[in-house]
């Protein structure tokens, strides 16, 4: 979940808090937000970035302190993005609209010139000049994540931001090799992961954050999500997180608890790799059925760790499972808990 906190890029002290906190809770994974590869990738001027020097070092800053509080085992993951048209936009707090000029307004780019709604900038058409530098600007911030030691890179895919706004028809009008039918919209997608995975580690998982649907009648569907995940599990794509929406302001998506799980569902049977379902899902019973009935590997949450960064260990108590709490806080720890240090 993004903060919108940091300044030019960088991690500031919320940073440090946020992940801190979350970093203790117990979670197996703890994936820092969608996070810029370039700063004209941006959603908005608080967006953390991960492309300088500066950036690396302040995010370096926050991770060793997040390390020092968490449980043993624990994993970071960082979510690699570039919002393309969506860039260049007020923080939701400040009206989530696009930057006027008087409030440092940039200019965006996509796969063709088309705006996401009215009133919104209209970008400029990637050319080949142009695509080298974002699937280098990827790599790049990948292998700056690899030096921070993060084992899990993810590849944002989806919520309308550029990587989506390639795959969809709703968004890429190309007619050149990077548009048209639904390989061609694939490819761009395809050629950044196809780079990142050669730039990276072995010991590095690779994931991405796919979409299972675009609500409209002629944007993405399950079918095309399965391909998708096929397409970069052969690029060396270990796990995908199947998400949905974001690419046009007036779908009509039709939310409610767990309302993506089937995408993940689909995925995970038709792909055959490991899938993530991800969307309004808080309750405890509720994630360990997706898991124990093989509708996705693994559960995420996000809003659900704002409101409570003690989720983990509410599940423990529930579940009758063990888990890791800071010294400082077991008196918090019933008895009775499993997993409890005397």
């Amino acid at each position: 979940m993004c903060q919108y906190s940091a300044v030019d890029g960088c991690a500031t002290d919320w940073h440090l808090q946020h992940l801190m906190n979350l970093a203790m809770s117990g979670a197996g994974l703890i994936s820092i937000e969608a996070t810029a590869v370039e700063p004209e990738g941006r959603i908005t001027p608080g967006d953390l970035a991960l492309c300088s020097d500066a950036n690396e070092e302040a995010l370096g800053r926050v991770l060793r302190a997040a390390r020092a509080v968490a449980p043993a085992g624990t994993k970071f993951a960082i979510q690699l993005s570039h919002a393309g048209r969506k860039a260049s936009s007020q923080r939701p707090w400040e009206g989530g609209g696009p930057l006027g000029s008087e409030e440092g307004a940039w200019t965006t780019v996509a796969p063709s010139a088309l705006a996401f709604a009215d009133g919104w900038h209209r970008p400029e058409a990637l050319d080949e000049a142009g695509l080298d530098r974002v699937r280098d600007a990827f790599v790049d911030s990948a292998r700056r994540a690899a030096r921070l030691g993060i084992e899990v890179i993810d590849i944002h895919l989806a919520h309308g931001y550029l990587l989506h706004q390639f795959h969809s028809p709703l968004s890429n009008r190309r007619t050149d090799r990077w548009g048209g039918d639904a390989e061609k919209r694939r490819a761009y997608p395809l050629s950044v992961a196809r780079a990142m995975r050669a730039a990276l580690p072995a010991n590095v998982l690779l994931s991405a954050r796919i979409t299972g649907s675009d609500w409209t009648a002629d944007g993405l569907d399950t079918d095309e999500a399965v391909a998708m995940a096929k397409a970069l599990k052969a690029e060396g794509v270990g796990m995908v997180c199947v998400t949905s929406g974001g690419v046009v302001a007036n779908a009509q998506i039709k939310a409610g608890p767990g309302y993506q799980v089937p995408f993940a569902e689909t995925v995970r049977r038709e792909a055959d790799i490991a899938t993530q379902a991800v969307g309004l899902i808080s309750g405890i019973d509720q994630a360990e059925t997706i898991v124990s009935d093989g509708k996705a590997d693994f559960v995420a949450l996000a809003r659900a760790f704002l409101d409570d960064p003690r989720w983990p260990w509410q599940a423990a108590r529930r579940l009758g499972a063990g888990i890791e709490a800071p010294v400082q806080y077991r008196r918090a720890v019933p008895p009775a808990w499993p997993g409890r240090a005397a």
